[in-house]
């Protein structure tokens, strides 16, 4: 029997395996399709909120302690697998923001650089960005992650630890109890027993936790977006305008994004969508109406009702816990939230205060 059982094997899975693996435990990693698949995959690897200044501090507070650990994540995964993530530093430029004296205090709180620059300044970065712009804020330290390639980094990290037991193409359909533990859970090959189990099953993590009385208040958000096949120089940064983004990748490749939908698990994607994301992207950086669109998708994030994840033990259930509900910032809050969930389950000192994170309170139970 394994030390860890974890279910559902996105980047939050994956990294909380990754560090329990890390500290000398055994860990059995289940996953109901294959690893990285789903919202980790479907996104689009900026490593920040889209407005940063907009979140609560228990966003902001994971969200600055991850973003410094991703470039040695990335060159760690790249020596050790192979693969490269494309961890890419190159900034952020954000247009036509109506907030941007909010987002100014906001950086000089947190000592975040962020700065107002020129049109002279941005079209000398990004010639190809919206004309017209009489300037924009700049975040020079922003970076981004090719989020398809990090979650086959990690997967194929994960499949080189002794101490690791990867179960694709394995759900897991609930628990067994005995009093205020779990001693197995029930999967699609059969009962496994458990020691410690972590639910990382993102938009998919309440119905797991309504198996045990607990009402999770997580759901779907589907999003969807598209893929230019772009000259590499078109656009060099992450640019941002009116809520939409383009994000360019090493081999000249530009993602845009993304759509906010109520449609359950629906993962179908639609020409309305396709159409608004073309018109976004082609107004963000014009020279995209001349690139084809190669690739277009949908994932499905877990919305939580203020985007603050739920990141600790079940209530009432003594190794049964949760890391869900990062709802649109899985990728960028990642290291932390798992970090901290991994500090809490070894005894360790965690690397910020959990409280605001617990279930307790925060969860209906029955």
């Amino acid at each position: 029997m394994s030390d860890f059982l974890v279910v559902g094997g996105g980047v939050i899975g994956m990294m909380t395996t990754l560090q329990l693996a890390d500290a000398g435990h055994s860990v059995t990693l289940f996953e109901r399709g294959h690893c990285g698949r789903e919202a980790s995959w479907a996104g689009g690897g900026i490593v920040s909120p889209l407005y940063p200044w907009r979140y609560s501090t228990p966003i902001s507070r994971l969200s600055s302690w991850s973003e410094g650990r991703y470039p040695e994540l990335a060159l760690r995964l790249l020596e050790e697998t192979r693969v490269d993530p494309e961890y890419r530093q190159r900034g952020l430029f954000y247009l036509r923001v109506d907030d941007e004296a909010r987002a100014m205090d906001w950086a000089r709180e947190v000592g975040k650089p962020l700065e107002r620059v020129s049109a002279d300044f941005l079209y000398a970065k990004e010639p190809g960005a919206a004309p017209g712009c009489e300037g924009a804020l700049w975040m020079p330290t922003l970076g981004s992650i090719r989020n398809p390639r990090l979650t086959r980094a990690l997967r194929t990290r994960l499949a080189a630890m002794p101490g690791v037991t990867l179960r694709e193409g394995v759900e897991v359909q609930g628990f067994r109890r005995t009093g205020d533990r779990v001693t197995a859970v029930e999967t699609s090959q059969g009962p496994v027993a458990a020691d410690q189990v972590i639910v990382c099953g993102g938009a998919w993590a309440a119905a797991l936790l309504a198996d045990v009385g607990v009402a999770l208040p997580v759901r779907p958000v589907k999003g969807q977006m598209i893929l230019f096949k772009a000259p590499p120089g078109l656009v060099s940064r992450v640019v941002l305008m009116d809520g939409r983004y383009v994000i360019p990748r090493a081999d000249g490749r530009v993602l845009a994004g993304s759509t906010l939908e109520e449609a359950g698990f629906d993962k179908t994607t639609s020409d309305a969508a396709r159409e608004s994301l073309h018109a976004s992207a082609t107004r963000i950086v014009p020279g995209l109406a001349d690139c084809e669109v190669e690739h277009h998708w949908a994932g499905l994030r877990p919305g939580s009702p203020d985007g603050v994840p739920f990141i600790g033990a079940v209530p009432g259930l003594e190794n049964l816990h949760v890391n869900a509900g990062h709802y649109r910032n899985g990728l960028v809050l990642a290291p932390a939230s798992t970090h901290l969930l991994v500090d809490e389950l070894l005894g360790r000192e965690p690397i910020l205060d959990p409280a605001p994170y617990r279930l307790e309170g925060r969860v209906s139970l029955s």
